[in-house]
């Protein structure tokens, strides 16, 4: 008989692409851990390895077609699940409604089309905190759903991690913040779940995050081979490899019980803005200069003085 009591274990790979290094050792980290993930999956027979971000993808998809081409068939057995669906993980803060609406466009767009997949669940593990906006942005772009890690509970009080989150124009979605991060030390992840279930031992449902970070990494044998002894024991838990969707699922039949956020998810390590500052700069700045030749460029397309460049501005 199945417990009502159940934990679902998410492993993933936090890979940052470009912080403070060159984006060449974030592609070969990439390649690295999904090799190693793809390997995993194929061995160990209920293990369900998660990733987002297009672009990373799309570096092995350049690089090392024949593991893309596992991965397509991984995906397909939901052995492996893409999770998120954007392009890239992003600030949440600072860009413009349109940077992350483009940000969502993009990746579901290459997700859609390489994988044949749409993710629900939206996942942001690693910004420095987020605006209220993203609300709104994530409904109408598809989503149910919003996974994240900060701020954590010393640096903003909510009544519960799962609640509804609220947005500017009344759009809601369920959210859950996960309070123990998104990563685990090599051979430590079985000690994490079990830390997990002595600290949360009256919920009936929970999700954990787990896999080598930061900086790639992800699954190991080792940690797979403990955490499969443990799912083995009987107890009052029913202990499984998951993807996101899997745990909103359960959270679904609960919002009647669920607390509602109708403010930012705010602030967390706000020195942190001042690293990638030129990117950052340069990003506000393209911004605008789209925004000004947009609207130089309507006002010409209806004088008819030219046609307007869709393709181009696309």
């Amino acid at each position: 008989m199945i417990s009502k009591k159940t934990l679902y274990l998410l492993c993933n790979a936090h890979i940052d692409p470009v912080w403070l290094w060159e984006w060449e050792e974030g592609a070969a980290e990439a390649l690295s851990t999904f090799r190693t993930a793809a390997r995993l999956c194929d061995e160990f027979k209920d293990f369900i390895f998660n990733h987002n971000e297009a672009l990373l993808y799309g570096w092995v998809e350049s690089y090392e077609p024949g593991l893309f081409l596992k991965i397509q068939e991984l995906v397909k057995k939901k052995k492996w699940h893409i999770m998120g669906g954007w392009f890239l993980q992003p600030d949440c803060n600072m860009p413009c409604g349109e940077s992350l609406v483009r940000q969502i466009l993009t990746g579901k767009l290459y997700f859609r089309k390489k994988f044949g997949v749409e993710p629900k669940t939206a996942v942001n593990l690693d910004p420095f905190g987020h605006s209220k906006g993203l609300v709104q942005v994530l409904r109408k772009s598809g989503y149910t759903s919003y996974l994240f890690c900060r701020p954590d509970s010393k640096e903003l009080s909510l009544p519960a991690d799962d609640f509804i989150w609220v947005g500017y124009d009344g759009s809601e979605i369920l959210a859950h913040r996960a309070r123990y991060h998104y990563n685990s030390e090599k051979g430590k992840a079985r000690k994490r779940v079990e830390k997990w279930l002595a600290e949360n031992a009256e919920q009936e449902t929970g999700l954990l995050l787990w896999g080598i970070g930061d900086h790639g990494g992800g699954p190991c044998r080792e940690d797979l081979e403990q955490l499969g002894e443990l799912i083995s024991l009987k107890s009052a838990w029913r202990i499984c490899h998951a993807a996101p969707e899997d745990y909103f699922h359960e959270l679904e039949k609960k919002t009647g019980q669920l607390s509602r956020h109708a403010e930012d998810l705010n602030p967390w390590a706000v020195g942190c803005y001042t690293t990638m500052a030129v990117v950052k700069q340069k990003h506000r700045k393209l911004e605008n200069t789209y925004f000004f030749t947009e609207k130089m460029v309507c006002q010409a397309a209806v004088q008819g003085l030219m046609a307007y460049p869709k393709k181009e501005l696309q």
